[in-house]
């Protein structure tokens, strides 16, 4: 379950305009899917990082410098929302 309501919910709350989307290898299969969905529901601009994922950990250098207003990392392990 990747609990795409939830994520629209929260890139509402946020009122995330700009949105940045890294998925681990796994589920890049579904990256137009997800990436429409989000798009639909939220009307905010989602870009997906095509780099490598490899956990948490594995944030891109240099993303601050994008501008991002949300950055959604999928993994294997719950992260809880703040």
């Amino acid at each position: 379950n990747l609990e795409l309501e939830k994520l629209a919910e929260k890139i509402k709350a946020e009122n995330a305009k700009l949105v940045c989307l890294q998925l681990p290898d796994g589920l890049r299969t579904q990256t137009t899917e997800i990436s429409k969905y989000l798009q639909e529901k939220t009307n905010a601009k989602i870009v997906v990082w095509l780099g490598s994922c490899w956990g948490a950990c594995d944030t891109p250098i240099g993303l601050k410098d994008l501008n991002f207003d949300l950055v959604i990392q999928f993994g294997h392990s719950a992260w809880p929302f703040y």
